[in-house]
């Protein structure tokens, strides 16, 4: 960790993507009719990008693949005392099952669906923690 910054503990790139390597559902953040969304998916990190899958007929689809797009994950205490979030941005693009290798994620392929990929190219994130006085 290397400061705090008011947000929590400022987490470098490789505790951001560990982080990451231990959720499975996240947010990605696209462009729809000229309109910020939000879509949850279940993903998985492969190298230092986020791969999901998705149905190739959706908006999140159309919206995101090949298109720069943000994505999100967090966890938090029930109480949210305590917690990390994730965020990154990247250039979403077309991936085949054969790019990921043994991918080990609840995203296998089915008839429809596409993966997109999402590189970290730019990744920050924070561990959060609330101290009762």
């Amino acid at each position: 960790m290397v400061e705090d910054v008011g947000f929590g503990l400022l987490l470098d790139r490789q505790q951001c993507l560990a982080l990451l390597r231990s959720a499975t559902l996240g947010r990605v953040i696209f462009t729809h009719r000229a309109m910020p969304a939000v879509r949850p998916v279940r993903f998985t990190v492969v190298d230092d990008a986020v791969v999901f899958a998705v149905p190739a007929d959706s908006p999140l689809y159309a919206g995101a693949r090949d298109a720069v797009v943000a994505f999100e994950a967090d966890e938090f205490a029930a109480d949210f005392g305590a917690g990390w979030y994730v965020s990154l941005l990247g250039r979403a693009t077309e991936s085949v099952a054969a790019d990921l290798g043994e991918l080990t994620c609840p995203c296998r392929p089915r008839p429809g669906r596409r993966f997109l990929r999402i590189p970290a190219e730019t990744i920050s994130g924070h561990r959060v923690t609330c101290h009762a006085e």
